[in-house]
């Protein structure tokens, strides 16, 4: 009986381990393509869906594989990673860390140091295979969606015309940049930008603007096509005919930028503005937020007789 229960123990410590490393590893291989996989280095894409992306999920499995060889040097692993989750994340939603990080892992240690599941080579099994089935069952049509992508290498100006909307959009420079900024940098940047988009004047120009949601909704593309896309500013939301994707004239396919900024701040809160992501969807940002991926491109309309 006693051994009944410390398998019972161990193979729910397997259970529970499973279930958390498998669902940080459709996670992670859902966020790789998403907002990683921008480097033009396979091996540097590589490396970030490795050690970024499931890099919770390889902690999960090597401390529970470690569990099943030494359990006190498992038991010890899981604690000391629970500590080091507590100080690195600390002001981090605790919905995220305590739920999914920290709690698992101090209960993982005492059900893998008070357990012994059998037969063995079962619970190896079950830890090594499902995760990796996972990442593969996401990553190969993700990947091959990817590949799919239209890069016509051109990061001029762009003049993109459809759906109801012509716009002219800034190269590649400071007012395209390739890196993230605030909503409030970014109003700021466009009026100072130079006609031709390639420099910043110490006045202000007016000449570009940031794009409105509607506008940039009606503007995003697939495939170079028009996406259809209609927006609703009712319930700031979007709907298209074909979902969009990050590709040219409008997005650069080599950046980690993967937001846009639109003009538009939230009605029923002044501190956030709303941002357009690649596939279109459309979504409110704190104004002080400015991560990597969070960029802008800024906009003007067509001049007539302007065929540049």
């Amino acid at each position: 009986m006693k051994v009944n229960k410390k398998s019972l123990l161990g193979w729910l410590g397997v259970g529970i381990s499973l279930i958390f490393s498998s669902i940080w590893a459709y996670w992670g291989a859902i966020e790789n393509f998403h907002e990683g996989w921008y480097s033009e280095s396979i091996w540097e894409n590589l490396f970030m869906l490795v050690f970024q992306y499931l890099l919770i999920t390889l902690i999960l499995i090597v401390a529970a594989l470690t569990s099943l060889r030494w359990r006190v040097v498992g038991a010890l692993l899981h604690l000391a990673l629970a500590g080091f989750c507590v100080w690195f994340f600390f002001g981090s939603s605790f919905n995220v860390i305590g739920l999914m990080i920290v709690i698992p892992l101090v209960g993982l240690g005492l059900l893998f140091y008070f357990g012994d599941p059998k037969p063995k080579k079962w619970a190896y099994l079950f830890l090594l295979l499902v995760p990796t089935l996972i990442i593969l069952a996401v990553s190969i049509p993700q990947g091959i969606k990817l590949s799919e992508r239209v890069n016509d290498n051109d990061f001029g100006i762009r003049i993109v015309e459809g759906n109801g909307v012509t716009l002219v959009w800034a190269p590649r420079g400071p007012g395209w940049p390739d890196h993230g900024v605030t909503w409030i940098e970014a109003s700021t940047l466009v009026k100072y930008l130079s006609e031709d988009g390639l420099t910043m004047e110490e006045t202000e120009q007016n000449f570009w603007r940031l794009p409105t949601a509607e506008e940039a909704v009606r503007s995003m593309m697939l495939h170079n096509e028009n996406a259809g896309g209609v927006y609703d500013p009712a319930t700031s939301t979007a709907q298209y005919q074909m979902t969009p994707d990050k590709e040219t004239p409008l997005w650069d396919i080599y950046s980690p930028v993967i937001y846009y900024w639109t003009s538009d701040t939230c009605p029923t809160d002044e501190s956030r503005a709303y941002i357009i992501v690649y596939h279109g969807g459309v979504f409110s940002k704190r104004k002080t937020d400015g991560q990597d991926y969070l960029g802008f491109r800024a906009v003007k309309e067509l001049e007539p007789n302007n065929s540049d």
